[in-house]
């Protein structure tokens, strides 16, 4: 089968690979529908973080069963599933808590020895535990489908740093990063019931998105600037929670420097740098909290996937670009240079 690989910094390469097989009686074959590139594989592709020559790549996928092991109760050759961008086993203490990140046995797509979602195919470990069955009739409508593949990520990470932040009905966000994870984050918000949703953000193409998903404002500065423009606009107060989508130090102090006193901030951007931007004291001074982490998006699926499916919800339009594979290096590229937001891959 043909999938994506990482050979070095900028070298992203589409290559046959052996055939996704089922390997233990748990597994499933997935043939791939949907996948897409997400902003965190960009900081392999760039070499900030480390890869082996010829390891697979991509974590994001949806797709049609295609075999599965003796020991799969839950699917059957034919079902149209998506996967979380983890898998778990569904039976170990974390996982009965929801924290299915935390999985002793699961395990992240694309790490050394697994497949990666940007292929042909994929070999799912714990089907069981790790895939949620969708509607077949999804499979023939491509915008829900692109919309159903946010699942696998970047909308339940949004929905992880709203909660983080401490979302409620009537309370006033900040959403720091106008990627793909901050504008299903500014979704995430409005679901939750935020009244007043602020969004921080330079490029018009993506603050008009946040603004059709629910934005109230926009803030373009950053810094300093955006620190003034946030109390301006809240009375000198800062907002009662702030999601933060970006993991670097700047954004942590601007998150930080935004949310009112006693407020949250969820933070989800990969962390890159972001810990020199937390201030103990400050926030003990000024009673803030700070959640997140990795998502576990496999526990909040169930929970998101009705409002996809009804059109509540619709986070495809944060896929700006749709490639076939042979297009997925020219995707990288474009995602690295910002000329796409998020990257549509249709194997």
């Amino acid at each position: 089968m043909r999938a994506t690989v990482i050979r070095a910094p900028h070298d992203i390469r589409v290559e046959e690979v052996p055939d996704a097989t089922v390997q233990q009686p748990t597994d499933v074959v997935l043939r791939v529908l949907r996948a897409c590139i997400c902003g965190s594989d960009l900081w392999a592709y760039r070499g900030e973080s480390v890869r082996q020559p010829g390891q697979r790549i991509g974590h994001e996928f949806l797709g049609v069963v295609e075999e599965a092991g003796p020991e799969v109760n839950g699917f059957a050759v034919g079902d149209l599933v998506v996967a979380p961008f983890v898998w778990s086993d569904g039976t170990c203490t974390y996982c009965a808590e929801g924290l299915t990140t935390s999985c002793p046995r699961g395990g992240f797509w694309g790490s050394a020895g697994s497949d990666g979602g940007q292929g042909e195919a994929v070999r799912v470990p714990f089907a069981d535990g790790t895939l949620v069955k969708l509607p077949s009739a999804a499979a023939s409508d491509d915008r829900l489908l692109t919309a159903l593949l946010a699942l696998s990520d970047v909308l339940g990470t949004g929905h992880h740093a709203a909660i983080g932040a401490g979302v409620r009905p009537g309370s006033t966000v900040a959403v720091v990063g106008d990627g793909a994870v901050g504008l299903c984050g500014v979704l995430a918000a409005k679901r939750l019931g935020a009244e007043r949703i602020i969004a921080l953000g330079r490029h018009q193409d993506r603050t008009d998105i946040a603004r059709a998903f629910g934005a109230t404002d926009v803030v373009a500065g950053r810094g300093e600037e955006a620190l003034a423009a946030v109390r301006e606009l809240t009375r000198g107060e800062g907002t009662h929670g702030v999601i933060e989508a970006v993991g670097t130090e700047q954004s942590m102090r601007t998150a930080l420097g935004i949310v009112r006193d006693g407020g949250s901030v969820g933070y989800v951007g990969v962390p890159h740098g972001s810990g020199t931007g937390v201030d103990l004291g400050v926030m003990f001074g000024r009673n803030i909290s700070l959640r997140g982490g990795v998502a576990p998006v496999r526990t909040y699926i169930p929970e998101l996937l009705p409002d996809v499916l009804d059109g509540t919800i619709d986070p495809s339009p944060v896929f700006d670009l749709s490639v076939g594979l042979d297009g997925v290096p020219g995707g990288y590229k474009a995602m690295d240079e910002r000329t796409a937001l998020k990257v549509l891959i249709k194997p």
